[in-house]
């Protein structure tokens, strides 16, 4: 099946999966683990690994499902995957243990080590952002559906650049990765794939992310923001990719509404 065929059953999976975390949130009685690379791991991760992985294997059987609450699948075993599901349960694990609300589902399709669809759902404001390659990046309330493009900036000296920030990083940290911190704005949000649709949409011109992320929390969003206008790179401006290397960490990177701007002369270091 094409995405475009696909992509409706992908949304209310993600849905489905935004529905229980959300119930999970509100009654606020989650266990809590810490995995053994150091990151957190709840309940409702595990819960919503559930529910997608079983949803997307009874919906195409032929397609493998990597989860981050599931990737010990060595490469010599992915390697040979030429299209699969790429699924970050819950982005934004972090968020959610501090009760911030900024969290979602994250479900990419990936077809020759690039995404091409990819669907980001945010259980507390029920907002879905999803994109096929070709055909567009949108965003989905209960109320419309529209599409969704990242800010184009001719002249970077005649605006200030909004850039995407953590409730909980300290933003010096990312002005000091940028020349002319001081004709930059601040846009904060919780999550990596939230900050990237921040940017898709135009409400932020730049995320920076330096720290470990995995593939699963950049596959949807990158589709995203590139059919909305922009990019997502690493700090050398070229485009991830995905199911090349035996480590399913992402390099540092960064996502841009605006890629005519010499970003090579506005990011100065790590």
């Amino acid at each position: 099946m094409k995405p475009e065929e696909l992509i409706d059953q992908i949304i209310e999976i993600a849905t489905e999966a935004g529905i229980t975390i959300r119930d999970i949130y509100l009654k606020g009685n989650f266990e809590r683990e810490i995995k053994s690379d150091n990151t957190p791991v709840t309940s409702a991760d595990l819960a919503a690994h559930k529910i997608i992985c079983e949803r997307l294997t009874a919906l195409t059987p032929d397609i493998p499902v990597l989860s981050e609450e599931a990737a010990d699948i060595p490469l010599s075993v992915r390697e040979s995957w030429k299209r699969y599901w790429l699924v970050d349960p819950l982005d934004g694990t972090g968020e959610f243990i501090a009760g911030s609300g900024d969290f979602s589902v994250i479900i990419a399709l990936v077809e020759h080590n690039r995404p091409v669809m990819g669907v980001v759902y945010v259980p507390m404001t029920q907002v879905c952002y999803y994109a096929i390659a070709g055909l567009g990046a949108y965003k989905r309330t209960d109320k419309q559906e529209v599409r969704i493009s990242s800010r184009q900036i001719a002249n970077r000296d005649q605006v200030s650049l909004r850039l995407a920030v953590s409730r909980r990083q300290d933003p010096q940290s990312v002005l000091t990765l940028l020349n002319h911190p001081k004709h930059c704005e601040l846009v904060v949000m919780g999550g990596a794939a939230l900050k990237s649709c921040l940017v898709a949409e135009g409400r932020a011109d730049c995320y920076v992310r330096v720290g470990p992320t995995g593939e699963w929390d950049t596959g949807a969003a990158q589709i995203i923001v590139e059919e909305a206008g922009g990019q997502l790179m690493d700090t050398e401006l070229q485009p991830l990719t995905y199911n090349e290397r035996e480590s399913l960490e992402n390099p540092n990177f960064i996502v841009v509404g605006a890629p005519n701007l010499e970003w090579d002369k506005i990011l100065i270091g790590e």
